[in-house]
């Protein structure tokens, strides 16, 4: 049985995710279903290989431009995980082509951009997916559905660490998200210096904070005031990130509410207007 076909779009295509994914598909228990065929980048960004030479490297082929991984591919990532602000113009074109689209985090810069990017996929019948691969841990799964699938926590505390708060707070933010479902109205940055620390105010006075400091690990906890979870260490989610692409691919069915993925979008954009003005509560759009 041949493989289906997975074609990668990238802003440039040396970059930390497109350089892994391909060989964790390959380890993933449908690597007999998926292979990615083709790439191709917008943008080569000096200091980094070519698109040739990274396709020759990884065995990937090059493609012209995004109308032949369109027309040659089954399904069909748009990467650019640096860059959201790019998303909406890189995945046009795969939104139009009724084929599924995985849309790498963060999924867009803010809650207007969100709002279109599933408009355009649901007025062409295109299946789309996006997520943070911290959602998919292990521990953050089983938490949700053994102890917090009926009664969603009252409080979630998310630690983490990264480059900035721009790029990397969508990983805590989604693992807020995964848990409290949506409903977030506010949020207030109240850092220092040295540390970005955000609280996020829920309907029915639920209240999440995530911390973002050097060399933190992703941590999380949560209670609903009956259940309560302690996450030390978030371990496996690259690897269940991949299943779930993968089994969204064959179905053509996300596993992720879009009124999650759009909230998401929505925190972390008003978190960083926040950071303008710390200790004010900014309203979510």
């Amino acid at each position: 049985m041949s493989k289906k076909k997975v074609g990668f779009i990238d802003f440039y295509i040396d970059e930390w995710h497109a350089n892994n994914y391909p060989k964790w598909f390959k380890e993933s228990s449908m690597s007999d279903k998926f292979e990615v065929a083709l790439a191709w980048e917008e943008a080569p960004k000096e200091g980094l290989r070519s698109l040739e030479k990274w396709c020759k490297e990884m065995e990937i082929a090059p493609a012209k431009n995004v109308e032949q991984i369109i027309e040659e591919c089954d399904a069909i990532c748009v990467l650019a995980p640096s860059n959201p602000e790019v998303h909406e113009r890189l995945a046009d074109l795969p939104l139009r082509s009724g084929k599924p689209v995985y849309l790498d985090k963060p999924f867009a810069p803010d809650k207007a951009t969100a709002l279109r990017l599933f408009e355009k996929a649901e007025n062409n019948k295109t299946p789309l997916m996006s997520s943070s691969a911290l959602r998919w841990g292990s521990a953050l799964q089983n938490a949700l559905n053994e102890k917090f699938e009926e009664n969603k926590p009252s409080f979630v505390g998310a630690r983490g660490s990264g480059r900035s708060f721009w790029e990397y707070s969508i990983h805590q933010v989604e693992m807020i998200t995964t848990l409290m479902g949506t409903g977030a109205k506010r949020v207030m940055q109240s850092g220092n210096s040295t540390t970005f620390h955000m609280i996020i105010e829920y309907n029915d006075e639920r209240r999440a904070c995530m911390t973002l400091m050097d060399g933190q690990g992703f941590q999380i906890s949560a209670s609903n005031g009956k259940e309560s979870v302690v996450i030390n260490e978030m371990s496996d989610f690259f690897p269940n990130l991949i299943e779930n692409m993968l089994k969204f691919f064959e179905t053509e069915v996300s596993p992720i509410d879009k009124r999650e993925t759009i909230e998401i979008a929505s925190i972390v954009a008003t978190g960083i207007k926040a950071l303008e003005k710390p200790f004010t509560w900014f309203n979510i759009d």
